[in-house]
């Protein structure tokens, strides 16, 4: 599909507006000055126009799906405050109303393009505004359901104790582990497997320990509080157990955690599961692990690449469970290829009867660069996502679970989310401070990204090295130096009396 912008340049939310119906497709752009004709090209395409005359903006959009067109336009007055947000956002209604009727796809989630939907409803309760205004604002203005906004609303109320919680001037590490046994068709994270990076496994561990014990020298000579520690990836229970308790040893005498209020340490694919690394785990200070089938059928998951059965995995959750950890977490997806409605209900229905602290449902999202979006996302069911999320959200509230933390990725099918559910009281509070942006966030190894929240709007991101090889080469010139830019800008905070916690 091609998109034209006239008279404009709001190219990432309108592409992000067209995604909501067109997951999958890929785009062309072409940008026109306000007196440039438009040259219309074959295939699907949209005209997104704005015109400036006599301090009036006229607003129109075309799209031509299939040969069939829809047309609508609109006006507003040049000389309105933040006019050109009022702009962008004018023409991602029109388009959206366009769209909509082209397609007769009603996104749940109206216009909302941002990963963080609950991060906005818990902005707009602390301004003072009530629930039934919340519900005029994002159902009228941007086209959300009511049950969308129920949902972000309840995800906000149950979020508030871990966020109380969060000690002051504190921060969170995550540990990258990016390896994972094999590549899963909806992935396109993981670079290398561990088999394939084997010979230079010694040397990223080494690596990563030492931007460990840097990291740890950073947090103590600030005064810092250490809140919570996450291990992800990839998949760190990937590694033999030799090299995950020297990584864990590495954080414990680097940190003080004697404040910790949890250590996570997901243990996603099942077949890298054994007793000896669960006790690794559980020996070094770990107290919640994350298990995770995604689905509960084999012929699915052989179709997503995966190398284990659901008898490995109801092995590995038993060996977890029967470990001791605080909180054992489990994940599902739903729309993965060759499932279908009643594969899904069946496999959360297994799910929720082995009683986990945390499960946690994930709408499929395609990858750009993953093998699902190379095929198109062939046998792919939108609506059919959006009936298994429907059934999630309604068998998990019966069940007792409370939804604590919320997100969207690009390019989900549906136009779905991802949510974290509990029960007991088991939130987990890493996913919080991630998913809200409430406290920095200081990464370690390949592809880590440290956050420093400064404002509410204003977050300060350093980035490591994506891949492990690169992470390994340019450990001196480039991870080195932005630890010591981190902390000076969180040493600048702090000495102008900012915090790294709202």
């Amino acid at each position: 599909m091609t998109l034209i912008f006239t008279g404009h340049e709001f190219k990432y939310e309108l592409e992000a507006v067209c995604k909501l119906f067109f997951p999958v497709q890929t785009f062309s752009f072409v940008f026109l000055s306000e007196d440039e004709p438009v040259s219309e090209p074959e295939g699907d395409f949209c005209v997104i126009s704005r015109q400036v005359e006599d301090g009036e903006a006229k607003m129109s959009v075309k799209t031509v799906i299939s040969g069939r067109q829809v047309s609508l336009s609109d006006a507003l007055n040049t000389y309105v405050p933040d006019y050109e947000h009022r702009c962008e956002l004018a023409l991602c209604g029109l388009l959206f109303k366009c769209l909509r009727k082209q397609t007769g796809i009603s996104p749940e989630w109206g216009m909302l393009t941002g990963v963080r939907p609950v991060k906005l409803v818990a902005r707009l309760k602390n301004s003072g505004m009530d629930e039934p205004a919340i519900y005029r604002h994002l159902g009228g203005d941007l086209y959300v359901s009511d049950e969308k906004i129920r949902l972000a609303c309840e995800t906000a109320d149950n979020q508030r104790e871990a966020i109380k919680g969060m000690p002051p001037q504190s921060v969170s590490l995550y540990v990258s582990i990016p390896f994972c046994p094999s590549r899963c068709a909806y992935c396109s994270f993981i670079s290398q497997t561990v088999s394939g990076f084997k010979k230079l496994m010694p040397e990223y561990v080494e690596k990563l320990c030492a931007e460990l014990r840097l990291t740890g020298r950073i947090v103590r000579s600030l005064g810092l509080t250490l809140d919570t520690v996450y291990f992800g990836g990839g998949t760190p229970t990937s590694l033999e157990a030799s090299d995950l308790e020297r990584i864990m040893k590495t954080v414990s005498k680097s940190f003080d955690l004697s404040k910790l209020r949890e250590y996570t340490v997901e243990a996603g694919r099942p077949d890298t599961v054994t007793p000896e690394k669960l006790k690794v785990i559980k020996d070094n200070g770990g107290d919640r692990v994350s298990v995770n089938p995604q689905t509960m059928h084999d012929g699915v998951l052989e179709a997503i690449g995966r190398k284990h059965t659901v008898k490995e995995f109801l092995e590995a959750y038993s060996l977890a469970k029967n470990t001791g950890f605080k909180a054992v977490n489990v994940d599902l997806i739903a729309g993965l290829p060759t499932d279908s409605f009643e594969g899904f209900c069946e496999s959360l229905t297994r799910v929720i009867g082995l009683d986990p602290e945390n499960i946690t449902v994930h709408a499929l999202s395609i990858k750009r660069a993953a093998d699902l979006m190379h095929s198109g996302g062939e046998g792919l069911s939108p609506a059919g996502t959006s009936r298994m999320i429907a059934f999630s959200n309604s068998e998990l509230l019966s069940a007792g679970y409370r939804p604590y933390y919320l997100y969207r990725q690009k390019n989900q099918l549906g136009n779905q989310e991802n949510v974290g559910w509990e029960k007991g009281g088991n939130i987990g509070i890493y996913n919080v401070n991630m998913m809200e942006e409430i406290q920095a966030v200081l990464a370690a190894g390949a592809g880590g990204s440290t956050k420093i929240v400064a404002a509410a709007d204003r977050i300060q991101r350093l980035y490591n090295p994506k891949y492990p090889l690169e992470y390994i080469r340019r450990f001196e010139d480039t991870v080195i130096p932005r630890k010591e830019e981190a902390e000076r800008k969180m040493s600048e905070l702090i000495r102008r009396g900012g915090k790294l916690t709202l």
